[in-house]
């Protein structure tokens, strides 16, 4: 999974043709690695479909303060410039497919 380690990345990404989720979260954030794992899985997955990226709130703050990130992890799933759906907080796996197959169909 890549991680967007800065603005132009992540332009790119948000105005690319593919729809993206944002996985944003820290290194010090205990649910945030706990979650890793499960993210990664599905960015290999779902690579063909849909872009899975993550973004370290720690290093691109202004990106995290853009999406208006209080809590993390917080993922984001999105189309163009377009955020679709979100959600705070530790998922299980079923969730997050069911999230990604939506915004891949």
């Amino acid at each position: 999974m890549k991680e967007i380690k800065s603005k132009k990345e992540f332009n790119d990404l948000v105005t690319g043709d593919k729809p993206f989720v944002i996985d944003f979260y820290a290194d010090w954030c205990g649910p945030c690695q706990t979650l890793l794992p499960v993210v990664n899985i599905l960015a290999n997955e779902y690579k063909e479909e849909v872009s899975i990226v993550k973004v370290n709130i720690d290093k691109q703050k202004d990106i995290a303060a853009k999406f208006n990130v209080r809590s993390i992890p917080t993922l984001f799933f999105g189309e163009g410039a377009k955020i679709k759906d979100r959600l705070n907080g530790l998922a299980s796996e079923h969730t997050l497919r069911k999230k990604i197959e939506a915004l891949a169909s």
